[in-house]
C-alpha cells in the first residue's frame, strides 16, 4: 500500500482502457473523464500490449523501472568510450542510483518514465555530434507530455546554436549544416507544445479548458513593468525550497556538469516548475526531476571529455569521488535504502487485512475507494474515488454520485489526508452512503467496507 490511486490507480485504468482498444476513461478523475484531456501522453498505449498479458498495476511499475534502467546505457557508454572506464562506472551507477531517478521510480507511475531514455539517447547523440539522431531520439517527447515540446525546442536550439558555430568555421556546407535542422525542431517543438496546450487538451478536458492554467504566474508576475519583472525574478528564487532543487540537481556532477552547455537543455523544465503555485513542483522529493537527471550527467561526461584542459586526471579522480559520495549519501536519505531494511520485505498486517477484505469484492463490479487502496482494485474492477459525489460545489458533495458504486471502502489510516480526499469530506460521504442504505459488512483495522443492497 505504498502506492496510491493518484497516481499509480489513474494509470492502470487509462492503459487498461487502451488494452481493450477503448478511449482512457478514467473515473478516479471524475465521472467519464477522458485522461488525454489532463496531461497529454499518447505515448502510454504502447503499454497497453504487455498490459493486456499481464493486467497488474505492478505491469506498470516494472515497465517504468526498465524503462529508467535503460537510460543508464547511452550515457555509461559514451563516459566509457570518451573518458575511461572508471567514469563510465561513475556514471552509470550516479545515474542509475541518482536521487532524481529513484524518486521518480518509487513515487508510482508517470508518463514521464517514456522521457527518460528518450532524453538520455538524445543528449548522447548530442554529445556525438549526431545531429539527426538527436532530433529523431527528442522528437517522441511531444507524445510523452505536453510541457516536454519545450525541452524539444531547446534541443533543437542546441543543434541550431552548433550548426552555427559550424557555419562560420566553414566545416560543413550550407545544405549539410545543422542550422536549419535545428530551427526546424525549434518550431517543432513550440509548436507541439502551444497545440497540445490551446488545442488538443481542451478539446478532450470534460471542463473544456487546460487544467494546469491556474498553477501559472499571476497577473501581477507575468506583467511587463519593472515591478512585474522583478517580481517573476523573485518568483524563481524564492522560497528557499528552489535553491535546494538546484543544489540538489548540481551536485551529483560535483557542479562540474554546470560548464557544458548541454545543462541548459533543464532550463524549460526548471523554468515552469519554478514559476507554478504548486510546491510539489519545488521539492527535491517527487517524480518531477527524473526527466532531469541524464541532462545534468550528460554535461558531466561532456565536460570531462571536452574541456581536459580544466579536468586534468588528478582533478578528474577528484570529481569522480565526489559525485560518487554524494549518490551514497542520498542513497541512504532516498528510497533506495529502503532495499536492505528488513521490514521493507515484509508484508504488515494492516495489508494482508485490506487485501483479505478486498478480495470480498466480484471482478468487474464499481467501487468507490479510498485513495491507497484504490491501486489494489483497477486491475479488476471500475473505481472511482470514496470523496466523489453531486452538488453544486465538488468539494462539498451532497448526495451520492449519479451511478452510485456497489462497493465502498475506505482506509482510516490513508495517510494521503488531504488530497485527493480530505478526511472531512470522506466522512462526510461515508455518511452519506449509510443514510441511502448501504450496509456495512466489515470494519476491520481501519478499513470499513460497504455495500449496497
Amino acid at each position: 500500500m505504498l502506492n496510491a490511486g493518484y497516481d499509480l490507480g489513474i494509470f492502470e485504468q487509462a492503459i487498461r482502457a487502451y488494452a481493450h482498444g477503448q478511449a482512457p476513461i478514467v473515473e478516479l478523475k471524475g465521472p467519464d473523464f477522458n485522461l488525454l484531456g489532463d496531461h497529454f501522453h499518447p505515448i502510454l498505449v504502447l503499454v497497453a500490449p504487455l498490459y493486456r498479458l499481464f493486467p497488474s498495476s505492478v505491469t506498470l511499475l516494472v515497465v517504468q523501472a526498465a524503462l529508467m534502467a535503460l537510460a543508464c546505457y547511452p550515457l555509461t557508454r559514451w563516459a566509457h568510450r570518451a573518458v575511461g572506464p572508471v567514469t563510465g562506472l561513475a556514471v552509470g551507477c550516479g545515474l542509475g542510483a541518482s536521487w532524481g531517478l529513484v524518486t521518480g521510480v518509487t513515487k508510482d507511475f508517470h508518463e514521464i518514465c517514456f522521457a527518460v531514455p528518450l532524453l538520455a539517447f538524445s543528449v548522447t547523440a548530442l554529445g556525438h555530434r549526431r545531429w539527426r539522431a538527436a532530433a529523431a531520439w527528442a522528437l517522441p517527447l511531444l507524445l510523452v507530455k505536453e510541457d516536454l515540446g519545450l525541452t524539444l525546442a531547446a534541443i533543437g536550439g542546441y543543434i541550431a546554436w552548433q550548426g552555427l558555430r559550424e557555419r562560420r568555421t566553414q566545416e560543413t556546407t550550407r545544405r549539410g549544416s545543422p542550422l536549419l535542422l535545428g530551427l526546424a525542431v525549434v518550431c517543432i517543438g513550440a509548436a507541439g507544445t502551444a497545440v497540445e496546450i490551446l488545442v488538443l487538451l481542451p478539446a478532450m478536458n470534460p471542463r473544456g479548458g487546460f487544467d494546469y492554467w491556474h498553477q501559472m504566474p499571476g497577473e501581477a508576475s507575468s506583467a511587463g513593468s519593472a515591478v512585474g519583472v522583478a517580481a517573476l525574478g523573485l518568483q524563481l528564487f524564492w522560497p528557499p525550497m528552489k535553491w535546494l532543487l538546484l543544489f540538489m540537481l548540481a551536485a551529483p556532477t560535483a557542479f562540474f556538469g554546470l560548464r557544458s552547455p548541454l545543462t541548459l537543455l533543464c532550463v524549460p523544465t526548471l523554468a515552469w516548475r519554478l514559476l507554478a503555485g504548486n510546491e510539489h513542483y519545488w521539492q527535491p522529493n517527487f517524480h518531477y526531476n527524473a526527466i532531469l537527471m541524464p541532462l545534468v550527467f550528460a554535461g558531466f561526461v561532456d565536460v570531462l571529455h571536452r574541456r581536459t584542459d580544466l579536468v586534468p586526471p588528478p582533478r578528474r579522480r577528484r570529481l569522480l569521488t565526489f559525485s560518487a559520495a554524494f549518490t551514497a549519501v542520498t542513497a541512504a536519505v532516498y528510497p533506495l535504502h529502503d532495499l536492505v531494511l528488513p521490514w521493507a520485505w515484509r508484508t504488515p498486517a494492516h495489508v494482508r487485512t485490506a487485501e483479505r477484505l478486498l478480495a470480498r469484492i466480484p471482478d468487474g463490479d464499481t467501487v468507490a475507494s479510498s485513495n491507497r487502496l484504490a491501486p489494489m482494485l483497477t486491475g479488476r474492477t471500475t473505481v472511482s474515488l470514496v470523496c466523489f459525489g453531486t452538488g453544486s460545489d465538488p468539494a462539498a458533495p451532497t448526495a451520492l454520485p449519479a451511478d452510485p458504486p456497489r462497493w465502498v471502502v475506505s482506509d482510516r489510516h490513508d495517510p494521503t489526508v488531504k488530497t485527493p480526499c480530505p478526511v472531512a469530506q470522506t466522512q462526510h460521504m461515508l455518511r452519506l452512503y449509510r443514510a441511502h442504505g448501504y450496509v456495512q459488512l466489515a470494519e476491520e483495522d481501519g478499513i470499513t467496507l460497504l455495500r449496497r443492497p
